[in-house]
């Protein structure tokens, strides 16, 4: 009798959680994105004196060309076509209703430099450059206060030339924070697509105080032992879609960010609305999908499925601290497959570098409601590292339907947590072992109302109805 009864506990369980995943999957649309879409005004790169030889500096080509075009912006946009050759540049910027548009064999190379990529002034959610205090380098390309921006091309590449970056970074020989390779500021109806990213300085692409963001179909690679080369950061920002994505750097392949300690909480711009799908990649040192550690203005609301990480040191990571505040709420991830992965899932409360002295040590992050759904794992050395804070602990952190091939005698290590688990293997630590079904499923994050029904929609509703 007691065997019939489990048996019908299990099917039940699979029935249910299998209708909840359908019905997740059926709302989590990214809009498909027309960069094809004809701009009424078109240049070559060439038309401006460029030369593409890899050695004559086309700066002033760049700028002399978009500044043309912003003549254009108020007339339907243009486009800015660059062919087939290896164009040297430095730091330019980017206006409203332009497409960038390279060919093929079209290279966009940064300059090695760094007078090249001027000083701009910190982040107002940061306060100092990230590595040192003061200003920063600012992106190869660049963008702030802009609608309607398209990056793309016929997977034509955009290399930083890092490693003299690298170098200096080092050996403790740079005045200021290092560039990121692609930054937009303040800016709306963003899409970067079709193209390959190498080396960058710092981290890669890095969105801020941006709303309607979509990155699809991008390559991006750096070594893997360059240092802080993230793939894809979106921070502060919010309706984001990240698709189709090959990444494999020297750190985190996607961190979500939005601020630092006091000055995070003080300019309060969450990151939320972010779907991630169909993300494969690797590194060594650090994780596929990371949250943090600057989450000081909040994260929630994010979902990524269909995941595959292998050779890396950590799957998925929350990184945060005392002193952070902030939170983190409302995540879902599923369809994850992980393969010789150190450490599945790690949260890792002692992430503790701070802008200054002047951080809040009593300004305790919230953490809760994160569910991991439909993972399996091989050659995974610990399933799960999960340390929340004394005082502070991690709540309503749900596990289902997870199945790790786990080579260490201690699979989960879990502290400051509470939660529940259906279906893990190999079994998971005591505070997370309640079953989630029936009675806690409320408590998990899964499905939330304003996905279900037409009315009563948010903010964040347009990205899920495209």
């Amino acid at each position: 009798m007691k065997s019939s009864f489990s048996l019908v506990y299990l099917l039940l369980v699979l029935v249910f959680f299998s209708h909840i995943t359908w019905a997740v999957k059926g709302n989590l649309l990214c809009k498909q994105t027309d960069i094809g879409e004809i701009r009424p005004h078109s240049v070559t790169i060439t038309e401006f004196g460029a030369v593409g030889d890899g050695v004559t500096l086309n700066t002033k080509a760049f700028q002399n060309a978009i500044f043309y075009l912003n003549s254009f912006a108020d007339k339907g946009g243009a486009k800015l076509f660059v062919p087939a050759g290896r164009w040297l540049t430095g730091s330019f910027d980017l206006i409203s209703h332009l497409t960038l548009w390279l060919d093929k064999d079209a290279v966009i190379l940064g300059s090695m430099n760094s007078d090249d990529w001027p000083v701009v002034d910190p982040l107002p959610s940061y306060g100092r450059g990230r590595e040192l205090p003061g200003g920063r380098h600012r992106s190869l390309i660049y963008g702030r206060n802009l609608t309607d921006v398209i990056i793309t091309g016929d997977n034509g590449t955009i290399d930083g030339q890092g490693s003299v970056w690298w170098n200096w970074f080092r050996r403790k020989t740079l005045n200021y924070t290092r560039p990121h390779l692609v930054e937009l500021m303040n800016s709306t109806g963003v899409v970067i697509s079709n193209l390959t990213f190498l080396n960058s300085p710092f981290w890669t692409i890095h969105p801020v105080y941006c709303s309607h963001v979509i990155v699809q179909n991008v390559t991006i690679l750096a070594p893997l032992d360059s240092p802080n080369t993230d793939g894809i950061d979106p921070d502060s920002s919010d309706d984001v879609c990240i698709e189709d994505c090959y990444i494999s750097t020297g750190d985190d392949l996607i961190s979500i960010k939005s601020g630092w300690d006091e000055y995070g909480i003080s300019f309060a711009r969450p990151s939320r609305n972010i779907i991630i799908r169909r993300l494969t990649g690797h590194n060594r040192n650090s994780s596929g999908i990371a949250i943090g550690s600057e989450m000081s203005g909040g994260v929630s609301e994010v979902y990524a499925e269909n995941i595959y990480f292998f050779n890396s040191s950590t799957g998925i990571i929350l990184k945060t601290a005392r002193g952070r505040g902030g939170y983190v709420r409302n995540i879902y991830i599923s369809n994850v497959t992980l393969v010789g992965v150190d450490t599945a899932i790690f949260f890792n409360s002692n992430f503790s570098q701070h802008p200054d002295e002047f951080y809040d040590p009593n300004a305790l992050p919230v953490i809760e409601r994160i569910t991991f759904k439909d993972v399996i794992g091989d050659n995974i050395k610990v399933a799960g590292l999960l340390k929340g804070i004394e005082g502070d602990s991690f709540r309503h952190i749900c596990l289902l339907n997870i199945t790790l091939d786990v080579t260490t005698k201690s699979p989960w290590n879990c502290s400051n947590i509470q939660g529940y688990s259906t279906l893990v293997s190999p079994e998971t630590c005591e505070p997370l072992k309640e079953s989630i079904y029936p009675k806690h499923y409320s408590d998990c994050y899964l499905l939330p109302n304003h996905l279900r029904s037409s009315g009563n929609q948010n903010k964040g509703s347009w990205l899920f109805s495209w």
